[in-house]
């Protein structure tokens, strides 16, 4: 009888925990690649890298969200004020962005130290 209850007990808590930990897992980071149909037309997506400056970055960036916000079920709950994103440029670049203002034509923010360059991409492909 001991036995099971305590098996009965472990069951409830695995389940509790691979909820828990399936709930962290889909918060997590938001991936928008720009070469959907959707996105890869807009004026300032078409020509942007992460080579090109931050305020053209931003506001493709911005763009971006824009489209997403608009084109998910719940849109003013998506991509909330502080909420991260990476985004995969045209060229296969990726960078991670930060929502500063998500009234603003440039309320989006690059993090610091997370842009990837189209060759450093291919490169770690080529490496697998």
């Amino acid at each position: 009888m001991n036995y099971r209850r305590f098996l009965h007990g472990a069951k409830f808590w695995f389940w509790v925990a691979l909820f828990v930990a399936y709930s962290a897992g889909a918060v997590g980071l938001v991936m928008i690649d720009t070469y959907d149909d959707r996105y890869r037309k807009l004026s300032k997506v078409t020509l942007t890298s992460v080579k090109a400056q931050e305020d053209v970055r931003r506001a493709g960036a911005s763009q971006v969200a824009a489209v997403y916000r608009a084109q998910s079920g719940m849109p003013f709950a998506s991509l909330p004020a502080g909420s991260t994103f990476q985004v995969v440029w045209p060229d296969d670049s990726t960078e991670t962005m930060v929502i500063v203002d998500p009234t603003s034509s440039l309320g989006v923010a690059p993090v610091k130290d997370t842009q990837v360059t189209a060759a450093e991409v291919t490169a770690a492909d080529a490496a697998r």
